[in-house]
C-alpha cells in the first residue's frame, strides 16, 4: 500500500514540475514577445496558459485521490497541501503571462525606448519563478528563501517603472494610452513575483512544516 502511495506522490511531484516548466515557458514567451514585438509568439502564450489550466485540474484531482483513498502521514499531508496551494499560484502566473501577451498584441509594434527597466523587471520575475520551481524539485529551503528576498527587488522595479511612466506621459501626453499599457504590464510582472514568493513559501512549508503567516 505504501509503495503505491509513494508512486502517486512521485507522479504528483512530476506533474508539479511539468506545470512549473509550462509557467516558465509562458512568462519567457510573453517577455520575448514584449521586447521583440512578436505578435505570433504572444498569441501562442494563450495556448500555453490553457495547458497550465488543464494541468492544475489534473494535479488537483490527483491530490484529492491521495487524500481520500490513502492514509497520508503528517509529512505527506504537508506535501499534498503545499501542492494544492502551489498549483493555484502557478495557474495565476499562467493567467498573468497571458494578460501580458494580450497587451503586447494590442500595442503592436509600439517601441519601448527608454523603458528598459521593464525588461529588467521581467528577467527578475522569470528567475524568481524558475528558482521557486527548482527549490521545490531540490527541496532547497535556502533557494526558496532567496526567491522570497528577491521579491523586494521586483517591488522596487515596479516603483521605478511608475516614475518612468509619469515622465513619459509628461513629455508625450499623446502616449498616455501606451503608458497605461506599460503600467499594467509591469503590474502583472509584480504579481507574478508575488506568486513566485508564495510558491517558495509553500516549498519551505513542505520541507520544514513551517509557513509564514499572512
Amino acid at each position: 500500500m505504501r509503495n503505491r502511495f509513494d508512486e502517486q506522490l512521485f507522479e504528483m511531484n512530476r506533474e508539479l514540475i511539468e506545470m512549473g516548466a509550462m509557467c516558465e515557458e509562458a512568462i519567457a514567451s510573453a517577455v520575448k514577445a514584449l521586447t521583440t514585438g512578436d505578435i505570433a509568439l504572444a498569441k501562442r502564450v494563450k495556448d500555453t496558459s490553457g495547458f497550465i489550466d488543464q494541468k492544475e485540474r489534473d494535479i488537483e484531482s490527483r491530490c484529492m485521490k491521495l487524500l481520500l483513498h490513502q492514509q497520508p502521514v503528517a509529512r505527506d499531508l504537508r506535501a499534498i497541501s503545499a501542492a494544492l496551494k502551489m498549483i493555484t499560484d502557478m495557474e495565476r502566473i499562467g493567467d498573468q503571462a497571458e494578460d501580458i501577451a494580450e497587451i503586447v498584441i494590442s500595442i503592436g509594434n509600439h517601441t519601448m525606448d527608454g523603458l528598459e527597466i521593464i525588461e529588467q523587471m521581467a528577467r527578475q520575475t522569470v528567475k524568481m519563478v524558475t528558482d521557486s520551481v527548482d527549490a521545490f524539485v531540490k527541496k532547497d529551503v535556502e533557494l526558496a528563501q532567496e526567491v522570497i528576498r528577491r521579491d523586494d527587488i521586483v517591488d522596487s522595479y515596479f516603483l521605478k517603472v511608475k516614475y518612468d511612466i509619469i515622465n513619459l506621459v509628461s513629455e508625450n501626453p499623446a502616449d498616455g494610452g501606451f503608458a497605461l499599457d506599460l503600467l499594467m504590464i509591469s503590474k502583472y510582472f509584480e504579481r507574478i513575483g508575488d506568486h513566485a514568493t508564495n510558491i517558495a513559501e509553500w516549498v519551505i512549508y513542505s520541507v520544514t512544516g513551517m509557513h509564514k503567516e499572512a
